[in-house]
Parts: C-alpha cells; structure tokens; sequence
C-alpha cells in the first residue's frame, strides 16, 4: 500500500488580511516541507478568513482572492501538494431577483503544485442555522474533485460537506477514494470536541476511506476556533488529533489503498472529475510517529476561548491595551484575569469607580485583584460626580442607581478615548438574559468577555483559573453578588438565586424550550412566567450591547435573533 505524509495546519487568519493571510500559507508551507510532507491541507477560507460575510458581495474582494491563489501557487514550494480555502465566484453575487441561481461566489478549496493550480473544488453542503448564512452568500458545487497523488486517489471537501450525511462522502465512498481531506472553519462551543471525532468516523466509514479534518484556530468577532485538527482511518480509528487553541502543524503518515477506479461523470448526488500529480517526492527519514493530543476539561477549554477570543479582538482590531472598570465583585476580577492571561498585565489598566454604596471590602478586593495580575490600577471615585447630578436633577430609585453604572461607564470611555484602550464590560449571560445590566452604564464598552458566560460558569471558571495560579481574590469568589448601587443590595433581591436561575435560562434561551415545557421539566411555574418576561422585555438591550466570545450552542446576537418589537409572550 502506498504511503502519504500529510501536514494539518492549524493557523490563525484574519478577515480581510489577504497578504497577511498569504504569508501563513507560504510561511506553515515551508514549514509541512521541512517536516517531509508531500500535502499540506489549510483550512477553510485561507486566505480571505472566516466568515468573510457580506465582503462576499464586493466583487474587488472576490478578485483580491482570486488573485491571491494564482501568486501562491508560483510561491509555495512546488514539489508540496498544498491544499487552501479562498473565496472564488463564477458569476455575480445573488443580490437581486433576476440572478443566476447555479452561478455566482463560491467557498472554494484549490490544490497547487509545481508552480500552478491544479484542480478546485466548491463546497457543496452550505449550513445556513446557528451562526451560518451560507446560502445567503453561496452557490453549492455539483462536482467531488478527485486527485491521484502517488497512486492514491485524494478526494477534497469543505467544512459542511462532513456533517451532513451523502453528498461528497457518499460519492467518494462510490468513486473508491483513498482519503476524504475536509478543510474547517468550524466555530467553538462547549463540549464541541466531543461532537467532532464521532462526526468525522462516521463520515469515514460512509466513504470508507480515511479522512483528514484541518480546523482553522484563533478568534474572529464573536466567534473563536479551536482547532481540533483530526486524522482518523477508514474504519474510524482516531490515527492524529491536534491540540486545542494553538496554531500548530499535526504530520501524520498514512498508509492508503492504491487507486483502482478511473471512472467520472455522474456518481448519483454529484460528478466525479480526477486529475492527477506528477509523482512527488518520497517522504525523507523516518516515519513519523502518530500524536493525539489529549482533550482539555470545560473550564480549560472555555478559559482558552475566552482568551483566544479576546486576545484576538483585541490584537486584529489594533489595540494594544484594555480598561476595565473593577468592582471587586466575581465578574469584573474574571474578566481582568481574562485580559491578564490574553495580554499581560502591563496591557491590562483596571479603575475602580467607588460611589458612597462602595463597601470598603470592594475596593480591597479590587486592589488585590490588581495585584495579583500584575495590572495598573488606579480609583475614581465617582461620588462627587454623582452629587453633581443629583444637584440638578430629581432622581431616585432605579434612576439614582442607574445613574451611578452611567458615571463609570462614561468615566471608562473617556479614558479609553484619552489613552487608546478598549474598554471591556464585565456582565455575564445571566444578567444580560433577564436584562440586569444599565444600558450605556456597565454594559459600555468595546467587548464582553463573559457576554455568553452564565454566572454559574463565571464562578466555576474563577475557581479553576486559581487551580493553575492565584490570579483571582478569594473573597470575590465567596462574597454573595451585589451591584452595591444602594444600601445592603444584593442580586438575590432582584433576582432568584443563580443555581435555580441558570438551568431555567439554559432551556428557555439555549434549548428553545417554552412556557409549558419548562413547568413540566419541573422549574416553578411562577418563577417561570416571571423570567420568560424579563427575558423578552430585554432584547432591546442586548441589541446594543457590545459583542462578547461564543461559547454556548445559542449565544446572543450571533445565534439567538429574535424581533425587538415582538408581543408574543409563552404562557400567554
């Protein structure tokens, strides 16, 4: 049987960054050489990134890509078999009634060798749920491209086209194909490590054939990638596993079957079209030994997309520092040991803003918090700036209190404005889902590092952070929640306690569940009825409220779109 050494790249692109983009494929293409391999496989939408969104309807975009593969293929090294996503179009993009539905952008995969681009393949299954518009953006292929290299057939396939049974796995189980290769931009979520090596062994067992999954790392706007990079044989077997949220290269030597079919056209569901490669080099030295990176637990694989995510928004973005206002409450000392662990703490300024409300323990709890991560720190206290206000104007009540979130956040943003940082928010999933957070107060700022955090998790998340080393006080982690806006305040006055409030919010905003449902699942059905109303009432906040990491099944804004204008009520 003959024998290929294949490199995964798992690498860290930007959106919109073409040459930037450019440069890790000639950089990691160097790099597979170097290690022998005869193909590299990068991920999905290389060389654009991932989403590109509506710069797919830019036509000046679509030929920047374009452009891009042809000069690559003249710059990689020409004996590698180099495997990338670009955006491609054979057509304008579908923006109005009269386009042509069978032609226009396509999320395309080129193969380049010895100086050219050898063969392309578009993706065929395009996810249009979650955080996907695919068909919005694309048209599907019809053709599974299939190419020989040493005697093995290679079929090439997009993201998608691995999690939806048929289409080109069956098709390459028909046209008798060696190895299924799959490029990714395959977004985090909880747990989602656990979906995907069952995913990709089952798709090898439709194509009987082995399969090798690339996944793109690193963050973009809400959404992070964890990498995952997965090799598995034809019977499913896990042969390679790369690590989570690290750029790396994953080399694995596979032996495959040697090709025995030469037959194209119509396979049922798609065409078969074959091309094939000169021979390439035989793989130098010694086989290489297979690695499997062992899986992180929950709070270690949130932690880590949570300071991907942020270090990236930060870093594409070109920022170099962050402010955030600190409480000495549990969520404001997780995000500073976010920030921390993403930028260093000499990138990481912390203010706390003490009012009249503030206890004295707060402000200790800050400084400590400051301290162990080594960030600056400095207080304003905003109490004369609120007597100023209360001097002309007569507030009370929730209006005094939101008056106090309003002053820091405008104290953030203007240090912010006179230094450069980016400001981050500091409420979590729970508070934002039944709208206990002040608009244009605590929830100002650039992003949200716990915007799909729910409370529970932002305690669980403290706890094991401390386990690797002491970055978070204890008392923040102990002491009951409180805004502090008025005298002896705490969450619970307001709200249920966390451990009743997060499962109820779990079903209702994650799972879809409604009224009648969540009573019969056993949550009090007062408590039911009085949550689902803060929950809806509070769209319009979340609607402004700054973009936050992904690490849920339903986060806000990315997944979760419902009208803000909407007089559907569940048990009404």
């Amino acid at each position: 049987m003959p024998t290929l050494r294949l490199a995964l790249a798992q690498v860290n692109t930007t959106v919109g960054d073409v040459p930037g983009n450019a440069a890790l494929v000639r950089e990691w293409s160097l790099r597979a050489r170097e290690a022998g391999a005869q193909i590299v496989a990068f991920p999905e939408m290389t060389l654009t990134g991932y989403p590109v969104e509506d710069l797919t309807f830019r036509e000046s975009f679509v030929a920047a890509s374009r452009a891009a593969v042809d000069q690559l293929a003249s710059e990689v090294p020409p004996e590698l078999a180099v495997i990338i996503g670009y955006l491609d179009a054979d057509g304008p993009a579908r923006t109005g009634s009269d386009a042509a539905r069978d032609r226009g952008p396509r999320d395309a995969l080129a193969l380049l060798h010895g100086g050219k681009v050898v063969a392309r393949y578009f993706k065929h299954h395009l996810p249009n749920y979650g955080v996907f518009d695919e068909d919005r953006y694309f048209v599907p292929g019809d053709t599974l491209t299939v190419v020989r290299i040493n005697g093995v057939d290679v079929a090439m396939t997009v993201c998608e086209d691995i999690w939806q049974p048929g289409g080109p796995f069956a098709v390459a189980g028909r046209a008798e194909v060696g190895l299924v290769v799959n490029i990714n931009a395959s977004p985090y979520e909880l747990n989602k490590d656990d979906v995907r090596l069952p995913l990709v062994s089952r798709r090898a067992r439709e194509a009987n054939a082995a399969v090798a999954y690339v996944n793109l790392v690193g963050g973009q706007d809400e959404l992070v990638f964890d990498g995952d990079s997965i090799v598995v044989s034809a019977d499913g077997e896990l042969l390679a596993r790369g690590g989570q949220f690290t750029e790396e290269l994953l080399v694995v030597d596979l032996r495959l079957p040697a090709a025995t079919s030469d037959d194209t056209g119509d396979f049922g569901e798609m065409l078969v079209a074959r091309t094939a490669l000169p021979a390439l080099p035989e793989p130098a030295g010694a086989a290489v030994a297979p690695r499997i990176e062992p899986r992180l637990g929950d709070e270690a694989e949130v932690w880590g997309a949570l300071v991907t995510g942020l270090r990236d928004y930060v870093r594409k973005n070109g920022f170099r520092s962050v402010i955030l206002g600190l409480s000495g409450g549990i969520d404001s000392a997780v995000v500073a040991a976010i920030a921390v662990d993403a930028l260093g703490g000499d990138n990481v300024h912390g203010i706390a803003m003490p009012s009249g409300y503030s206890s004295e323990h707060s402000l200790d709890d800050a400084q400590e918090s400051a301290k162990l991560g080594g960030m600056h720190f400095s207080v304003q206290p905003i109490g004369p700036m609120f007597d100023a206000f209360m001097a002309n104007m007569n507030l009370n009540g929730l209006a005094a209190e939101n008056l106090q979130a309003r002053i820091r956040g405008m104290v953030s943003m203007s240090l912010s404005n006179q230094h450069g940082h980016l400001v981050l928010s500091t409420g979590n999933k729970s508070e934002l889902a039944v709208g206990y957070a002040t608009l244009y107060g605590d929830m100002a700022g650039g992003f949200n590092p716990l915007k799909d955090v729910p409370k529970t998790l932002v305690w669980k998340l403290a706890r094991w952070r401390n386990t690797v080393s002491p970055l978070i006080p204890e008392n923040s982690i102990s002491k009951p929640p409180s805004a502090e806006l008025r005298p002896d305040q705490l969450d619970t006055d307001s709200l249920p306690p966390y451990e009743v409030l997060d499962p109820l919010l779990h079903g209702y905003i994650d799972l879809d569940m409604g009224s009648a449902a969540l009573k019969a699942a056993g949550h009090d059905p007062a408590l039911v009825d009085r949550v689902l109303r803060l929950v809806d009432i509070a769209e319009y906040k979340r609607r402004q409220s700054a973009p936050g990491t992904k690490i849920s099944i339903k986060a806000f804004g990315r997944d979760r779109r419902l009208p803000m204008t909407n007089r559907f009520r569940e048990g009404v």
